[in-house]
């Protein structure tokens, strides 16, 4: 079957079968490969994309049953002209919260949904959001100071 979505904001069709999940499609199929297949059962995080606004792990979507939506992935949050990211991305790399990267994907998306939702979220709030990834490189300091640093240049914080 053709399944068609808004991917990073432009029309993607894509054929898959029955039993392809959003992000085999997303990688294999669209060439997007910032989703990482970590652990295939949403369990870690890696995955997590945007889906009609809410934070999803593409490995439990069927890509079948994403007809028609609107996804962000991790290259879909970067800006306007070439090279510019996304302040949460920038704020990673500023931060040193990017490690091996393999989490990182998926963090990056869940806290930039947050600060857009929420920019006002305390810090109970902004582990809450986090808490769906797994980082298996480091003890989450660098990567709360980088989503403390993306909030504040957001105009937002507690």
């Amino acid at each position: 079957m053709i399944v068609t979505l808004e991917v990073n904001g432009e029309p993607r069709s894509a054929e898959v079968g029955g039993f392809e999940s959003l992000l085999w499609v997303l990688r294999e199929r669209l060439g997007l490969t910032g989703a990482k297949d970590a652990c295939l059962q949403g369990e870690c995080g890696s995955c997590s994309v945007l889906l009609d606004g809410e934070v999803v792990c593409a490995c439990l979507v069927l890509a079948a049953d994403a007809e028609g939506a609107r996804v962000t992935t991790v290259e879909g949050l970067a800006g306007g002209s070439a090279g510019e990211l996304h302040p949460v991305q920038q704020a990673f790399v500023d931060a040193g919260a990017v490690q091996c990267g393999f989490c990182t994907p998926g963090l990056v998306v869940a806290a930039a949904h947050l600060l857009e939702t929420c920019p006002e979220a305390g810090d109970a709030e902004v582990r809450e959001a986090l808490s769906g990834n797994l980082c298996r490189c480091t003890g989450y300091g660098a990567i709360l100071r980088a989503v403390a640093a993306a909030q504040a240049a957001q105009g937002g914080g507690s």
